[in-house]
């Protein structure tokens, strides 16, 4: 049998980035134990829900992505959709997927579903070290037959920051000045209006465009959670701290973070997130040794925070350290000039995505757009323009499309009662019944690739 050192080639040992994600602690160690010795980079994480920010500030040539976490033992269910999130944020991830509970069937749906191989445990040596070879290999080909692609820095451009009116363009010129510096910006605005875009819009344009940007939603962390998740821990700081590990500041380390829904904590969180700023350190739980921090900060909320801080609800001293630069993002009723834009450009994604006809937007329309009111803003605007494309017969799309006659009034009202998931089954299956069954042919009619159909049959289990 060839040794382990011979199955390696030169350039994975030299450029080969591994992520592993797996709930069991022995696991990690004994696989960053073997592949270490092989690769130039091994990371791992025991968190899956860590995985969106990982897959998305990070390229990896290859995930080792365990099946069967916390929630259930054996069915393999959240691999699956583990599997599925992370191919829908980045479609070109090369995943290979390992369980004990594995068998032929369930590694023929893994490659159905889009992952590019199946180890069993307990691993062979060698087998893991030749399956993780080929990945690589095969990702880092691709990667070098489309250089221009390859470097360019992690956006969002599903919904970016577009917009001629002179609310918007007033703000874009602020932007364009304060981002190449480091100035701490509080971003204000409504639901909907785009305040994580026009916080990660920041950070593309800064000088640290090339370092991680760190999204986090204060709002949405238990108080339990709060410290250990922004600041890190320490093994046995409590009962579940079974390793080191670094918060959402130090990950975002030399880059920007992003602390959505601000006006959402309590006074004493305040006061340890104000220590954090002013010593421009953080000491992770169970520890005393501080972790020196070089981090761009932008902070967001919808609340009036300058109101609650008269009200001694949010702290003044804090205020003034996060709002060193206040960016108002207008409601979109207030930038009527760039609803037509948004919505063409959201027109053009998704017909694009979902393979349809629909090219232009009716007169019509195009004024019953600019009178709606929109008290969801952009984000509202998107889903309407999405849900109306997937409906749409012709090239054009007209106002019952998109507004829908209510069944208490005569007045046209926006249609927010929409299930997309429930809406993509449907497509789902009745391509599949257009064409008897066939997979490639459904694929191309949904405009999808065979891979990605896969992984949406699996989704809604047809």
């Amino acid at each position: 049998m060839p040794s382990t050192k011979n199955i390696i080639s030169m350039s994975a040992i030299q450029t080969g980035k591994i992520l592993i994600v797996d709930d069991d602690v022995d696991v990690l160690r004994a696989a960053r134990l073997l592949l270490k010795r092989h690769f130039a980079v091994v990371e791992f994480e025991k968190n899956p829900q860590k995985i969106p920010y990982l897959v998305t500030n990070f390229d990896f040539d290859v995930i080792l992505l365990d099946m069967n976490f916390t929630r259930d033992l054996s069915s393999g269910k959240e691999g699956f959709e583990w599997l599925d999130k992370i191919l829908d944020i980045k479609p070109d991830a090369s995943v290979v997927l390992f369980t004990a509970y594995g068998d032929v069937e369930m590694a023929v749906r893994a490659i159905k579903a889009g992952a590019v191989d199946f180890v069993l445990k307990p691993w062979e040596n060698e087998k893991l070290l030749a399956t993780l070879q080929k990945a690589v290999e095969n990702r880092q080909n691709k990667q070098s037959a489309t250089p221009t692609l390859s470097n360019k820095p992690v956006t969002n451009n599903e919904n970016p920051m577009i917009g001629d009116s002179p609310a918007m363009k007033e703000l874009m010129d602020t932007v364009a000045r304060v981002a190449a510096t480091d100035a701490n910006i509080l971003i204000l605005g409504e639901n909907g209006t785009g305040k994580d875009l026009l916080a990660r819009h920041i950070h593309q344009l800064s000088h640290r465009a090339e370092k991680p940007f760190v999204s986090v939603d204060l709002g949405a962390l238990s108080e339990t959670l709060f410290e250990s998740e922004l600041f890190g821990h320490v093994k046995g700081a409590f009962t579940d701290a079974r390793e080191d590990r670094s918060g959402r500041f130090e990950e975002a380390n030399g880059g920007t973070i992003f602390l959505d829904e601000i006006g959402n904590i309590s006074l004493p969180f305040q006061a340890k997130l104000l220590t954090v700023l002013q010593n421009r350190s953080v000491t992770r739980v169970g520890s005393n040794k501080p972790v020196p921090l070089d981090v761009r900060l932008i902070c967001a909320t919808n609340r009036n925070i300058g109101q609650m801080a008269a009200q001694y609800l949010f702290r003044q001293d804090l205020l003034y350290r996060i709002n060193t630069i206040e960016l108002h993002l207008p409601p979109l009723r207030e930038r009527k000039e760039d609803i037509v834009m948004l919505a063409e450009y959201f027109l053009g994604i998704y017909r694009k995505k979902y393979n349809r006809p629909v090219a232009f937007l009716h007169e019509t329309l195009i004024t019953q757009l600019e009178q709606y009111e929109w008290p969801g803003n952009v984000r509202e605007l998107q889903h309407a323009i999405e849900r109306a494309v997937i409906l749409s017969q012709g090239k054009t799309l007209m106002p019952k499309d998109v507004f829908v006659k209510t069944a208490s009034s005569n007045d046209s009202a926006l249609d927010t009662g929409f299930n997309l998931e429930e809406m993509e089954r449907n497509m789902i299956n009745q391509a599949l019944k257009k064409h008897n069954g066939n997979i490639t042919e459904a694929a191309k009619e949904l405009g999808l690739s065979r891979a990605a159909l896969y992984r949406r049959l699996e989704k809604y289990n047809i």
